[in-house]
């Protein structure tokens, strides 16, 4: 959609895609990742994610890493470039004519399956 635009881009952060739940030296999940809850990350957690998110802002489409490796360390936190002192885009990674056909396909999940499926969802958590 946004492909032929000047002022205005989208482009797509994959530095989570391939991550892995980080481990301590035990070979146990590291929990100071995370929130007591287990689930959402804590301040360290959210630190290593705005990293990865900084880092992939900074790195060339193609070039993008695609996982976080949980190193608490902050020497890996990228610079901007004095030649690209840009966040990379589709345009300034030359990419221009080379973007993956974003066409809107026939979704395989019919819309009425996902309503189906939520109103179930409520139901059983209900009981």
């Amino acid at each position: 959609r946004y492909e032929g635009r000047e002022d205005f881009t989208v482009v797509m952060q994959p530095f989570f895609r391939s991550t892995l739940l980080p481990l301590n030296s035990n070979g146990q999940p590291d929990l100071s990742f995370f929130a007591a809850d287990c689930f959402h990350f804590s301040a360290r957690g959210y630190a290593e994610m705005a990293m990865a998110l900084w880092n992939n802002m900074l790195e060339p489409m193609g070039e993008k890493q695609t996982y976080n490796n949980f190193t608490h360390d902050r020497s890996k936190l990228k610079c901007p470039n004095p030649e690209k002192r840009f966040l990379s885009t589709p345009r300034n990674s030359g990419f221009r004519s080379s973007l993956p056909n974003l066409e809107k396909n026939e979704s395989s999940v019919p819309y009425w399956a996902v309503i189906v499926a939520a109103v179930a969802g409520v139901l059983v958590g209900s009981l």
